[in-house]
């Protein structure tokens, strides 16, 4: 018949002897589940009444009595072992094992790996676009930003004023113009008004030149003295002033200008007012070099003749600038 008393009921033998029962219990629980890890070996299980590893049951027993603890018989041997929760054990047995990658997971991988080297070469080419763009746009910014060069006033055949046919000899009349030796009346030539800021005389102390400037610098014009290209800068002005002249006919006017030196001074007047121009550059050209035509951003005064003298197959260029 089961005990109904209340644990109050109960005397401190009948609950020392209750709570080993139930200890033992939980001791033989233990062993099976240790047995069942292979922890405990199954051919030499502990005794019924023995003590559990790390455990003293009959130490505590003795205790809750208030007694000393009872020594262990000589011939009972005690086996100590290391205690693993279950819980662990449990949760690594319900791991699910690993399967080798199917044949749509390789797939997949291969299919990302795709992707991805994709994307990358697809970045690559945007920042390679990109640089080139950027080099395109500064290019284009480099030459607009560049000072527009202005194309010189075309010339007939493009050749430099002052051509002619050389004398045939030092002192000789050129074929061309002994009508006018032997008293032939000259041709009219219409020499332009010219502006109240034109050039109307230069002068060069470095090779005694003292010579009216006309307007215009054809054949014709060039016979009256230092012809002032058409369309080119007046004196003081921003640009190039063309200015030629003959070396060896009509007055000889240019013929020492090869004998200028870097820094001597070119006086051109317009009226009554003095410009004053220093030599800086001096090179000998074809007659078909038209660039030196070309209009400039400073105040710049370019003289041109015929080189060398009595040859006349070259350009002899001065260039000086303002002061």
């Amino acid at each position: 018949m089961p005990d109904r008393r209340t644990v109050d009921e109960l005397t401190i033998k009948e609950l020392e002897e209750l709570l080993l029962v139930k200890r033992r219990e939980a001791r033989a629980e233990r062993m099976r589940r240790l047995r069942e890890v292979g922890r405990l070996p199954a051919d030499d299980p502990l005794p019924a009444d023995g003590p559990l590893p790390h455990e003293d049951l009959a130490g505590t027993a003795a205790g809750l009595a208030g007694e000393a603890p009872a020594e262990a018989p000589a011939g009972t041997r005690r086996q100590i072992a290391d205690v693993e929760p279950l819980t662990r054990r449990k949760r690594a047995r319900e791991r699910k094992p690993r399967t080798a990658p199917g044949r749509w997971s390789r797939v997949r991988d291969r299919m990302l790996l795709v992707l991805e080297v994709a994307a990358l070469l697809g970045l690559v080419g945007v920042l390679v676009t990109s640089f080139l763009n950027l080099q395109a746009l500064n290019a284009e910014y480099a030459q607009a930003s560049l000072a527009p060069t202005v194309t010189p006033t075309p010339l007939a055949g493009g050749i430099l004023p002052g051509e002619h046919a050389p004398p045939e000899e030092p002192g000789s009349v050129p074929a061309h113009l002994r009508g006018l030796v032997q008293g032939e009346a000259p041709h009219a030539v219409p020499i332009p008004t010219p502006g109240p800021e034109a050039p109307t005389r230069i002068v060069v102390p470095a090779i005694n030149v003292d010579a009216l400037i006309v307007p215009g610098d054809t054949p014709e014009q060039l016979k009256l003295g230092v012809g002032h290209h058409l369309g080119s800068a007046n004196p003081g002005e921003r640009g190039n002033m063309i200015l030629s002249a003959h070396n060896d006919i009509y007055g000889e006017i240019f013929r020492r200008l090869p004998d200028l030196e870097l820094g001597d001074e070119v006086i051109i007047y317009a009226g009554e007012q003095p410009y004053h121009y220093v030599v800086t550059a001096k090179q000998i050209v074809e007659p078909t070099d038209v660039h030196v035509l070309a209009q400039t951003t400073r105040p710049v005064a370019t003289l041109i003749s015929c080189y060398p003298y009595m040859v006349d197959t070259h350009r002899i260029v001065v260039i000086a600038e303002l002061r």
